[in-house]
């Protein structure tokens, strides 16, 4: 197992990963029903900490593979069964996310990181065996060795009382963030910048994706039960607009030619923990605010649009922070997404027509992004590679 050259023309997602990439809607679907269930219910601080939780443990698990792949993916069938093994712990983990969510119980995540971490960490050790430069072989069992060490420290957690689990997971949270920085602090592994742009794309497209399942299949049982089109109809119109908008947003410039090194690389690919989390919690909260206008919702017509409009602000702010500043040129430019996310926040206040108002807002946003790009000096455009941006 060689490691692939970064400089690789024509580098694309295979097959495999697309459906590793797939196998991870069931556990994102699991964590937004759980957060769905507890806003509802008038719990937004246990939801928000259990959905904050769940989520990095989803994510992370997703970004272990991922970042392994784009420097070691030889695709050959040993390499397909390992990962197949992986998918295999990605199932057991998004069976456990209820009793995770709903009880702090970790036991069936764990035991699904446990398989995926030994087919992760076997793969390791197959490029460092495979190595033959010593730097690139320390790099590799740095991996191994930390990915071994954290997943100790999460077996530990098990076993210790519930007071102390509150301060033990972010701990155990921040050893596993420190994992890369650390085998990595001397020598760079061969991720492809174009690959891995691709590849966080992909998987904000399945998320952005269930966050429509989400708040489809929402809108059709609170009509097959209450029949209420005409008060349903503007938070789908929102709620679209909002999804379509957040689309245009992510992919209005291409990201991998700002990925020239590994802090700027991992700074941007930590970042989108937060994109991928309120991503998936705006069809969450599209669900919340569903039910508040149906009265299944046990919550004020202000709680129902925050559910939507405070996720689809921090996507929005987050996407300008890792992304779009770095193209953007001029005060006006740079201030769209700011401002649009502070308007979307104001939106809060307007109780049943918050969405659709905040999709709104999310369409005029994306309408002034591409006419101030529209009007810049076609030498300009061309030089930042830009595409129709917002």
């Amino acid at each position: 197992m060689t490691a692939r050259s970064r400089h690789e023309d024509h580098r694309a997602s295979t097959p495999l990963e697309l459906f590793f990439d797939l196998c991870f809607v069931v556990a994102v679907a699991q964590a937004g029903a759980r957060l769905v269930h507890a806003l509802a219910e008038g719990h937004v601080g246990a939801g928000l900490a259990g959905y904050a939780a769940v989520f990095f443990a989803i994510w992370w698990a997703w970004m272990n593979f991922s970042w392994f792949a784009s420097a070691y993916d030889t695709d050959d069938a040993l390499y397909r069964v390992v990962t197949l093994i992986q998918i295999t712990g990605v199932l057991i983990l998004a069976a456990g996310v209820p009793r995770a969510f709903d009880d702090g119980d970790f036991t069936i995540g764990v035991i699904g990181y446990i398989v995926m971490r030994l087919a992760l960490t076997s793969q390791w050790l197959r490029a460092a065996y495979s190595c033959r430069d010593p730097a690139e072989r320390r790099v590799c069992l740095r991996y191994a060795a930390g990915l071994v060490l954290c997943q100790v420290g999460w077996v530990v957690m098990l076993f210790v009382p519930d007071s102390a689990r509150v301060w033990l997971f972010p701990l155990l949270a921040l050893a596993e963030l420190s994992v890369p920085l650390f085998a990595e602090r001397d020598h760079s592994t061969s991720w492809h910048p174009h690959h891995i742009a691709e590849r966080y794309g992909l998987f904000t497209l399945i998320v952005l994706g269930e966050t429509v399942s989400a708040a489809t299949i929402a809108v059709q049982e609170a009509l097959d039960e209450h029949d209420e089109l005409g008060d349903l109809l503007p938070l789908a119109a929102g709620g679209l607009l909002i999804v379509f908008a957040a689309w245009w947003i992510y992919f209005a410039v291409p990201i991998h030619d700002h990925l020239t090194s590994n802090r700027q690389a991992f700074a941007w690919g930590y970042g989108h923990y937060v994109i991928l989390a309120s991503a998936a919690a705006i069809g969450a909260g599209m669900e919340v605010a569903i039910e508040q206008t149906v009265g299944k919702a046990h919550i004020s017509a202000n709680a129902g649009a925050a559910a939507v409009t405070v996720p689809t602000a921090l996507f929005l702010l987050t996407v300008w922070l890792l992304h779009s500043r770095h193209f953007k040129r001029g005060t006006s430019q740079q201030l769209i997404l700011p401002v649009s996310a502070l308007a979307i926040l104001a939106c809060t206040f307007t109780g049943h027509t918050a969405v659709p108002l905040a999709g709104a807002v999310a369409a005029l946003t994306v309408a002034i992004g591409w006419t101030l790009n529209r009007a810049r000096p076609e030498t300009e455009q061309a030089g930042s590679g830009t595409g129709p941006a917002a």
